[in-house]
């Protein structure tokens, strides 16, 4: 073989490298979300599946609902997966995201010690179990403006309440799992998701138990939206959009009901319309 064709065929390697690192490069999409999707595991079980269908890779950056929405509004992320139905609908209205859908939803509980020292358990209204607990014991907010957050901060409005600069309220700042973990330190009350709950109780070894659930004040809907290409030129909208659609559809939503926790309890029920 001669000096030119090793230099013809040593080009062509270099340029197919150029090119694979380019299509991976535009292939892969920021997806801000809420620490209570990363901390159950559930973008562990889905991406896989979606990656597999389209060759996109989803890179997720887990925050607050808050923070995550902040994200997208600065064109951080190409799409937004979090839980906070009035600020996603705000943020769409503004014009910031567009193609907002419902995902799933699954509910928010109340955990506190096991020994339930403000007898929280048998309380059947949400409102009620707030003030008791600003009453008699102690509460870990995650005071991050994150979507179980924004849920708090409305019971804590319906009850009459202002908890904030209360000696029995501490603000953490963390997300949900570190929230859990402190309020077991603290042997306090809180508010957290089912699902956190049930994926991170054991590994964690929490000495808490749910001590109220079931009204319909603690629904928790999950919903997805795309950046606008409007705002930011550069987000990758088709490549967003197609894992918006595959959340939605069947397939999406069937790998979302399959997930569940090493007991077999199902974390998240699918809801698209």
């Amino acid at each position: 073989m001669g000096r030119k064709s090793r230099l013809f065929i040593a080009l062509i390697v270099c340029v197919s490298v150029f090119v694979s690192v380019n299509a991976t490069a535009a292939t892969e999409i920021i997806c801000s979300s809420t620490t209570s999707t990363e901390n159950s595991g559930l973008f562990t079980h889905i991406l896989p599946l979606f990656e597999k269908k389209t060759g996109i890779k989803v890179k997720v950056v887990a925050r607050g609902t808050g923070a995550a929405i902040e994200m997208g509004k600065r064109g951080d992320a190409d799409v937004a997966f979090v839980h906070a139905k009035e600020q996603e609908l705000k943020a769409v209205e503004e014009g910031f995201f567009v193609n907002r859908s419902d995902v799933m939803y699954n509910d928010f509980v109340i955990i506190g010690p096991n020994d339930d020292p403000g007898k929280i358990k048998g309380i059947k209204s949400t409102v009620d179990a707030f003030k008791k607990i600003s009453e008699v014991s102690q509460f870990v907010s995650r005071g991050d403006n994150s979507g179980t957050h924004t849920k708090e901060l409305s019971i804590w409005k319906k009850a009459g309440i202002e908890p904030k600069g209360q000696k029995w309220y501490l603000e953490v700042g963390q997300g949900m799992e570190k929230t859990q973990r402190i309020a077991n330190e603290k042997r306090a009350y809180a508010l957290t998701d089912r699902g956190t709950w049930l994926a991170t109780k054991d590994k964690d070894k929490l000495d808490m138990l749910i001590v109220h659930e079931g009204d319909t004040t603690l629904f928790n809907q999950y919903g997805v939206m795309a950046v606008n290409p409007e705002k930011h030129k550069h987000v990758k909208y088709k490549e967003a959009m197609e894992f918006v659609n595959w959340l939605i559809s069947k397939e999406g939503q069937q790998a979302i009901a399959a997930f569940k926790d090493s007991l077999g309890n199902q974390l998240f029920y699918p809801n698209a319309k």
